[in-house]
This record gives structure tokens, sequence and C-alpha cells, in this order.
């Protein structure tokens, strides 16, 4: 199995892309920030085993892992290209049963928003959906939803994969994501990672 890697904005993130599914078209993908979250992912706690991986986060068809800063990638890389390969030749389920390819930490659910407040949560995500998201993931991290005050006007949205602790996260949220969301959704005040 040959699998591709490619640099991310985050110096200490890397995308691993195997050439096939991991979670498969259509899943959301799934952080685990901290080995214990791991559980939750036979291959994610198998990265984990390799010394100085921090997080894992597994996207449809890419894996983007995160290192300890003081751990270089050329020390660690093929160790994780062997896990990845020898995991995924083997056919192994990626999550464990009963766990879903969905964010590990969930939004407000749609439903809590009514009237004109959740019109405008629908945009929100309509938006962070067919513009923000597939840019994000092809820097192999994740930006999910989570919350909007409408009195205030604030959005909360989490950064995953390789985009949290991005040292280019902050002018991502601020100069890119919320300036595209006050442009179509006036209600919109500013943008607060969650």
């Amino acid at each position: 199995m040959f699998i591709q890697t490619e640099d991310t904005p985050n110096p200490q993130s890397m995308k691993f892309l195997p050439g096939k599914p991991v979670l498969g078209q259509g899943a959301l993908g799934v952080d685990f920030p901290t080995i214990e979250a791991a559980a939750a992912s036979p291959l994610a706690a198998t990265l984990f085993e390799t010394d100085g991986v921090m997080g894992v986060y597994l996207g449809a068809d890419f894996i983007t892992v995160t290192k300890a800063e003081a751990v270089e990638w050329m020390h660690i890389k093929p160790a994780l290209l062997g896990a990845i390969a020898d995991f995924l030749t083997a056919g192994l389920p990626v999550l464990a049963e009963g766990a879903n390819a969905q964010s590990s930490s969930p939004a407000t659910p749609i439903e809590e928003y009514e009237g004109e407040d959740r019109e405008v949560v629908e945009q929100i995500i309509e938006l962070i959906e067919t513009r923000v998201r597939p840019a994000v993931a092809a820097d192999g991290g994740d930006i999910v939803f989570k919350h909007f005050e409408p009195r205030t006007g604030v959005v909360f949205l989490s950064m995953q994969g390789a985009c949290a602790g991005c040292p280019s996260s902050t002018m991502t949220l601020k100069s890119g994501i919320e300036n595209m969301l006050k442009h179509y959704v006036p209600e919109v005040a500013r943008v607060e990672a969650a």
C-alpha cells in the first residue's frame, strides 16, 4: 500500500492519504485529541502507540496525525506509515462497534433554535458545510458548528485535526470565516473558537 503524505499549515500535524476510504464518503470526521478518546477507534489507538503522537483526526479519505513539538517527523513518520498500512491492509474496522463517524463533541441541536434564529443557524451551517469544510479538509482538518448566540450574534466553531492548535487558525477564524459569515448572514457579529 502506497500512502501519500502532505504537510499542513500546522507544522505539528501531517496528513496521510492512503488512497482508499478511511471513514468513507459522506462521513463526518472524528477527532481524537487524547489517547482516552481514541478508545472509540482501533486505528486511532494504534497510532497513539507511537511515541510523540498527541492527536489523531480521521476524515473520509485521510488521517491527520498531530505530534508533540519536541518530536521530529523524520523519527515517527515511518512508524506511522507502517501502522496505517498494516491496519488498513488487514481490513480491520476503523471505528469500534457502536462508535459513530461524527464530531466528538456535539453541537447545539438545530431543533433548539426557533423561528428566525433557526433560519440563521441553517444558513450558517450551510455556508460552513459548502464553503469552509472542504477547504479546511484539504489542509487535514475540520471545522464544526457548535452554537449560535442570537442575542450577541456570536458563532462558536470547533477546529479539529490539523486546524486545532494551528498557528494560523485564529486568522482563519477571524479573517476568513468570520468575514464570510458576516457578509452572507448579517445577524453574525463575530466568530469564536469553542
